[in-house]
């Protein structure tokens, strides 16, 4: 049995325990991990997310008393649940939680689908603030859950792009398009190279079992004062305009460098950043598809080292425990290693040798705390499949 169907079979069972009857769907999404391609999205470039084996899932039956409302309860009976009255507009409300999915209903519904009253149970897996875009399961999973109910399907991109809107206008997160693509797109043994300029996606053949991504939650959240993410950019923005181009995937590294008198050194510095990366996704790309792992360790680190000095986002934690996977190496079996997700905290993502996993986490877990004084959360994953209808 895999994760995935054990994570269903306990939904299912939680389910006819709390509504009194087994559902008559169940349907499920993943989170995602980025494995490079860090601030690149809003410049236009590429990113090269893959899907976890953490999953949001839902188990769901038509509404027992009858009425034109979806019911959304989380297997943790502590949190409120979402009611979504479909005999009303659907608009942003309380809990603050169930917005993901009032978005997505209210997308749905503009589409003609309307699923009609239903009583849902949501299990997630996917870690909360830790940039493993547990909201893009979320909302995908709801999506998912409408098409299995209706028997209506859209077409993936329409899909993604249905739960992209519903996170900007219902809990108001200007997201990119990385996190709800890949939670629709992804592919078992695949990584997804994605043009964020044309939204075409290319899958990336990872079928090699002997390496896996480790996954390391620093557990810490720094809370950012100043804008930063705004700030960013803005500053991105003025480089291209500084360079003539629309965006800075247009430029090239000899541009930047003939153009650096004329320009703020920190603009140049983040520039630097954006121009690099998107190289250096590209180039992990077809790395990934020669199974050539230590080039695509050491595009990993040179990312890393991009995004500490260049773009200013890593943090002190993030840095540990990319030192730390430099440490154990290509002998103990660390390929490569870099910050993920937004930055200042948040998650590690790191190419490891299957063989050696055990020893990896053991380490990194018990020198992290003794750096630190924080306990990591890790987990390896291979690429997993995207959205999913288990039961129909």
């Amino acid at each position: 049995m895999t994760y995935l169907q054990k994570l269903a079979a306990d939904t299912a069972l939680e389910f006819t325990r709390i509504y009194g009857r087994p559902p008559r769907w169940i349907v499920a999404a993943p989170g995602r991990v980025n494995v490079i391609g860090e601030h690149t999205d809003y410049n236009d470039g590429f990113v090269l997310p893959m899907a976890i084996e953490r999953y949001a899932v839902m188990a769901a039956d038509k509404s027992a008393d009858g009425k034109n409302i979806i019911q959304i309860r989380d297997i943790a009976d502590r949190i409120e649940p979402a009611m979504i009255d479909l005999s009303a507009p659907v608009k942003p409300s309380l809990p603050k939680w169930g917005n993901y999915s009032r978005g997505v209903v209210a997308g749905m519904l503009e589409l003609g689908i309307n699923s009609g009253g239903l009583d849902v149970l949501l299990h997630s897996t996917v870690p909360l603030g830790g940039g493993l875009s547990s909201s893009a399961a979320l909302e995908v999973c709801t999506a998912t859950l409408m098409e299995a109910a209706t028997g209506k399907k859209i077409n993936p991109v329409e899909k993604a792009l249905l739960c992209q809107k519903a996170e900007h206008e219902f809990a108001n997160v200007p997201c990119g398009i990385m996190d709800q693509f890949i939670s629709v797109m992804g592919r078992q043994n695949s990584l997804l190279l994605l043009d964020c300029r044309s939204r075409e996606t290319k899958l990336v053949p990872m079928n090699d079992a002997s390496v896996q991504l480790l996954i390391a939650n620093t557990n810490v959240r720094h809370e950012l004062s100043g804008g930063e993410y705004a700030q960013r950019r803005a500053q991105c923005e003025t480089a291209a305009e500084n360079l003539g181009v629309a965006s800075l995937r247009d430029a090239t590294a000899e541009m930047l460098e003939s153009a650096k008198d004329k320009m703020d050194e920190v603009v140049f510095r983040r520039a630097r950043h954006v121009i690099g990366e998107i190289k250096r996704t590209v180039l992990a790309a077809e790395n990934v598809r020669t199974s050539n792992w230590e080039s695509v360790g050491q595009l990993m680190y040179a990312s890393h080292r991009s995004l500490r000095d260049d773009y200013e986002v890593s943090c002190k934690e993030l840095d540990a425990i990319v030192e730390i996977s430099e440490s154990i190496g290509n002998k103990g079996g660390i390929y490569g290693c870099r910050m993920t997700g937004g930055g200042f905290g948040g998650c590690t993502v790191a190419l490891v040798k299957t063989e050696n996993v055990e020893a990896i986490m053991k380490q990194i877990a018990a020198d992290y705390k003794s750096k630190t004084k924080i306990e990591a959360t890790i987990f390896v994953s291979r690429p997993a499949a995207g959205a999913t209808i288990i039961k129909a």
